[in-house]
């Protein structure tokens, strides 16, 4: 242990690791920030705890069975030319629901009450299981991204639990924000459509990468940040309304 921890080499690869699980770990802070939105407000951020918690714990246990892990990428059958192995399938499983879920959740927002009555209509259970099954998919592709680029499972764990204790951080003033700015929710389910797409499309064997994805939602993601600062001036400027006699 003492060596790895005088290795210039372990520190750069723990350092990247944990950068690109904290990347990777995005999509899945929102999607248990709008997942948990659903529920009652005094139990939204016990939802967001156990929801990271649990992909904590399930990534930790994927690193620990590596070997069950590459042999998941063993092609099972074949679609056409494509092998199709479980990681695929699971992949396009996540994929679909991922896509069902942000389409359920753009409907709702289009044309749901107006005051929001429908909104909370989720038991903190059924949020649990929406958010382990999106757990198990991401924490799928987080753990074949470490394996190809560490090489000591305590590096692996190390950066993963550093980047889930980050994530856990950041998750209430991410799901505040959400709450607060509904343009931005939406904005948070397209993106969630479009990772949908790139799963699908990485289980059919063509692989999107992440980076276009992430660049196109920053880009977004500035735009919808100068409308928010637009709107604020607008309002800061605006006359004060006459108090009636």
């Amino acid at each position: 242990m003492i060596e790895l921890l005088q290795d210039p080499a372990v520190w750069a690869s723990f350092l990247t690791l944990t950068v690109l699980e904290i990347v990777l770990g995005v999509d899945n802070v929102i999607f248990i920030s709008i997942t948990a939105a659903r529920l009652p407000e005094h139990q939204r951020r016990t939802a967001r705890l156990i929801g990271l918690s649990l992909a904590l714990v399930m990534r930790i246990l994927l690193l620990l069975s590596i070997a069950w892990i590459i042999g998941l990428t063993a092609p099972v059958f074949s679609l056409g030319d494509h092998p199709v192995s479980w990681r695929d399938i699971i992949l396009l499983a996540g994929g679909l629901f991922l896509i069902w879920k942000a389409a359920t959740e753009i409907f709702d927002e289009v044309e749901g009450e107006e005051d929001g009555a429908g909104a909370v209509r989720a038991t903190l259970a059924s949020v649990i299981v929406q958010i382990v099954i999106l757990d198990l998919v991401f924490s799928l592709d987080s753990v074949i991204t470490a394996v190809g680029i560490a090489d000591h499972i305590e590096v692996m764990v190390a950066a993963v639990v550093v980047a889930i204790a980050i994530m856990m951080i950041a998750a209430e003033p991410i799901a505040g924000f959400v709450e607060a700015h509904p343009s931005t929710k939406m904005l948070a389910l397209a993106f969630l459509v479009m990772v949908g797409m790139a799963l699908m499309a990485d289980g059919f064997g063509v692989h999107v990468e992440r980076g276009f994805i992430y660049a196109a939602m920053v880009f977004a993601g500035a735009v919808e940040g100068l409308n928010l600062l637009r709107s604020g001036r607008r309002k800061r400027r605006a006359p004060p309304e006459d108090t009636p006699l």
